[in-house]
């Protein structure tokens, strides 16, 4: 394959409707392969026989379309009231798969940062936004919180601090391996989030745990 058209797993590469439909149908011709090597007869298989194409497309234009589609738009506003309090959004969900085993983890993330006087405040639901973005390709939880939270620290400027706090189930850990029930916590906090002195942190977790 063309190496300009490689990118890593969750990384962003925008691609166009016809780009989007060539990689569907490359994708379902592996896939097949595929199922192929693990025997099954797919082809005679009347709840298999469209299986191929299915998972390509599930994958381009859902599980994976962070991968394909372009940032989501961010509306920045002056900051013109000099507010200097957090800005939170909990419970945003996290429908993501892991790099690995390209299995599900599905979740929460919570996520905060404080608008610097100067600098801009980011309209609330472009959170859910930018959650959403880094969550639809394959990932890593703790690469995926370090993501959302420099994307957030890049469009929210001359903020004072950003919090993300991530909690999943990761089914590569239910259903295979261990098969044990647990939950994932992966925590990126900058500025006055890291003051040791700031009671901000503490603020974070009182809201994240008043959503409980």
């Amino acid at each position: 394959m063309n190496e300009d058209l490689l990118q890593y797993a969750n990384g962003n590469k925008p691609r166009t409707e016809q780009e989007k439909e060539l990689i569907i149908e490359k994708a379902s011709a592996a896939y097949e392969c595929y199922m192929d090597a693990l025997g099954f007869d797919w082809r005679n298989d009347p709840n298999s026989a469209d299986t191929p194409r299915r998972v390509a497309k599930a994958f381009v234009n859902d599980l994976a379309e962070g991968c394909y589609n372009e940032p989501p738009k961010i509306t920045a506003f002056d900051n013109v009231d000099s507010y200097d309090g957090l800005v939170f959004q909990g419970n945003i969900t996290v429908h993501s798969f892991c790099s690995h085993h390209h299995l599900p983890f599905i979740g929460h993330a919570h996520v905060s940062y404080i608008p610097g006087k100067e600098g801009k405040v980011i309209g609330l639901s472009k959170l859910n936004r930018i959650v959403e973005w880094f969550s639809r390709r394959p990932q890593v939880q703790e690469n995926l919180t370090m993501q959302i939270h420099k994307h957030i620290d890049l469009v929210a400027e001359q903020n004072k601090g950003v919090a993300v706090l991530v909690e999943a189930d990761h089914m590569c850990a239910c259903v295979r391996g261990v098969k044990h029930n647990s939950t994932m916590k992966t925590a990126r906090m900058s500025g006055a989030f890291l003051d040791s002195g700031d009671l901000t942190r503490q603020e974070f977790y009182d809201f994240v745990r008043d959503l409980k």
